[in-house]
């Protein structure tokens, strides 16, 4: 078959170390009646380890060039193949289909993975748990303490619906093409219901959306279409402090005491200035 090259367009780097995929399927820990769905399969690098160790794997591959290559190859009897754009894939339709949460692995490209990750955050009510190789970078964003540079909108919105544990790093050169970035393996649970203590999910992100808008400026200036003074005073935080310093159970108190003052003023608009 020809060899395929990568492509730039769909953020492409093929991992080739047998030594990291053998990890990675170990951290993963496939057994053969789960429901998993592998996102961008590539050449296929984690795609036979785990099919090798299931009754069937789901993939979600964009490239139809690939999707070919995995229709020919000796384990597509294993293989559901969807062609599609991960970012628009229905997977809470696929866990309704199959009767089951879904398990979710693959090596994300990394011009997609945030937005990729907020969207599976959308779907975490039908997942078991969420295992990506990413740009490092990226991981420690996801797993940040507050009051640290990498703590942001990421680490809020994820730490807030999952358990989030940075498992080991992976170099550059396992993979082809080799990239310029470390990369690293995260694995993501969800937390259980009574956890979700935000009384308006959507409310909170866009909190936690200006809070992260303008990293330099202070919470009074961020959200000061939410909050006054007296409210600040209420919550008992100091509104000349910055978005990061403010930890995940502090972003949900702050929505739940707007989302509590708009139902007490029979308001629709946030603004109570």
């Amino acid at each position: 078959m020809e060899e395929h090259r990568a492509r730039k367009r769909f953020g492409q780097n093929f991992l080739v170390d047998g030594n990291i995929i053998r990890n990675i399927v170990a951290a993963i820990d496939p057994k053969p009646a789960q429901a998993m769905v592998e996102i961008g399969p590539g050449l296929g690098a984690m795609t036979h380890p785990l099919a090798a160790r299931l009754d069937r794997l789901h993939v979600i591959e964009i490239d139809r060039d690939l999707a070919a290559r995995l229709r020919e190859g000796d384990l597509a009897d294993r293989l559901v193949i969807h062609e599609q754009d991960a970012l628009k894939f229905d997977f809470g339709a696929l866990s309704v289909e199959l009767g089951s949460a879904l398990r979710v692995v693959g090596n994300l490209p990394y011009n997609i993975s945030s937005p990729l990750l907020f969207h599976l955050a959308d779907h975490a009510t039908c997942v078991t748990d969420l295992t990506f190789m990413l740009q490092k970078e990226v991981v420690d964003r996801i797993v940040a303490a507050p009051d640290t540079e990498a703590f942001g909108r990421l680490s809020v919105m994820l730490q807030y619906r999952f358990e989030c544990a940075h498992v080991f790093d992976v170099p550059p050169g396992a993979f082809r093409p080799m990239p310029k970035v470390m990369s690293a393996i995260v694995q993501l649970r969800p937390r259980p219901v009574e956890q979700l203590t935000a009384r308006d999910p959507q409310l909170m992100s866009d909190i936690v959306k200006a809070a992260f808008g303008q990293r330099r400026k202070t919470l009074r200036n961020t959200l000061r279409e939410w909050l006054t003074q007296d409210d600040w005073d209420a919550l008992a935080l100091d509104a000349s402090r910055r978005g990061e310093t403010l930890g995940v159970a502090d972003y949900v108190r702050i929505a739940n005491h707007i989302t509590d003052h708009l139902a007490a003023d029979g308001a629709g608009a946030p603004a109570r200035a």
